[in-house]
């Protein structure tokens, strides 16, 4: 089998989530999101862009449900024994096989959890769901009942995370040998993904985010390349994957000479993300991270510039993103604890001049200060 932990791992995260289920008063739990799957069993697959689910049972059972296709992915790369298959057919609704495998496996007006808020379920297949399952037991949202239990990283986790972090630096060198006045985005584009994969690593949960000139203004990936300026800037946000295992960081790169105001937002990145490792430990809160941003950045003026969230939650992660559910972000009461991987970036934008600058990394915290992961320094990038 093709699993990254020892069994005897896979076996303390199974009881981890049996306990929270017996905690919150759950016969079952009906997992569709596949870093759920990945994380308890092993099951590496993107084919939750179809209809599959992993249901539990507070005794520890499980049953994975999924189409042919993914059949012999789940023997080979899982700790999963039972595996139904739905049969792909005209007017199929995959829904009812699994309320007969729910009635098969005496749930039926049991208390079930559902991950609904995930990729690996679609607004159809919940209003089908829902629809099948209503008047056959009580159905719970428990969206992030697994997704809280993941982030706390076991030291088997944390060594993949780490692995991300080099893979991180080395496309960062990569890209810095290659950014200067005439240099193409693809070709950086392609250094930086490419240092990842020669060094063993995975691809990233999203693309990697590349823009200059006025796209580095973006936050986004979109296509279309283009060739750097004499006097340019370049925003790159990418991350290291081993495993799935995420490691991210942001920069902005000046091409040619820095305004005062490429300057002065990148002093205001560096006072603020010095001031969040000050916080960013057991004790606070993610909601304290961001208050921590906005004061800082708002004391400066640049609070039309801003980001509503400076980070979040990283781990094993499946397209389309590498983000976790947990944020950086007003009012937000989950508690910062050790061994997290956590993502921390700066980002200011500033239309009225056309100057962006970003700067970010990601931290394990610890039970006091956080550990950055990267061996690059926080400078300010130009060439």
């Amino acid at each position: 089998m093709a699993l990254h932990f020892e069994r005897a791992e896979y076996s303390a995260r199974l009881e981890r989530l049996t306990e929270k289920m017996r905690e919150e008063k759950l016969d079952a739990m009906l997992l569709f999101a596949q870093e759920s799957m990945y994380w308890l069993t092993g099951y590496d697959t993107f084919g939750y862009c179809f209809f599959q689910s992993l249901v539990v049972k507070a005794d520890g059972s499980m049953v994975l449900i999924t189409r042919s296709a993914d059949l012999r992915q789940a023997r080979h790369t899982s700790t999963i024994d039972n595996i139904v298959v739905w049969v792909d057919r005209l007017n199929a609704d995959p829904t009812m096989d699994l309320k007969n495998l729910l009635s098969e496996m005496d749930l039926l007006g049991a208390r079930i959890g559902i991950e609904y808020d995930t990729h690996g379920m679609t607004g159809r297949v919940a209003r089908l769901i829902d629809n099948q399952l209503m008047s056959f037991g009580q159905i719970v949202d428990a969206s992030y009942l697994v997704s809280r239990l993941r982030l706390i990283k076991s030291p088997a986790e944390i060594a993949y995370v780490e692995r991300a972090a080099e893979l991180a630096d080395d496309a960062l060198d990569a890209a810095l040998a290659l950014i200067a006045p005439g240099a193409d985005e693809a070709d950086i584009l392609a250094a930086m993904q490419g240092a990842v994969f020669s060094g063993g690593g995975d691809y990233p949960a999203n693309e990697f985010i590349i823009g200059s000139g006025a796209d580095a203004l973006l936050c986004r990936y979109k296509a279309g390349r283009r060739k750097l300026d004499a006097t340019d800037q370049l925003t790159l946000e990418w991350a290291g994957a081993s495993a799935h295992y995420h490691a991210a960081m942001m920069r902005t790169v000046i091409i040619g000479e820095a305004t005062h105001r490429h300057q002065e937002l990148y002093n205001a990145c560096l006072e603020t993300i010095r001031a969040i490792e000050t916080v960013l430990r057991p004790g606070h809160t993610f909601g304290d991270v961001f208050d921590t941003h906005a004061r800082i950045m708002d004391e400066r003026g640049l609070t039309r510039h801003r980001l509503n969230a400076c980070g979040y939650s990283l781990g094993a992660r499946f397209s389309p993103s590498w983000m976790e559910h947990q944020m950086f972000h007003a009012g937000n009461t989950e508690d910062i604890l050790a061994d997290m991987s956590l993502f921390v970036h700066m980002i200011i934008m500033d239309s009225d001049t056309g100057a962006a600058m970003t700067l970010g990394q990601t931290y394990m915290t610890t039970a006091e200060e956080p550990r950055a992961l990267s061996r690059h320094q926080l400078d300010f990038l130009s060439r």
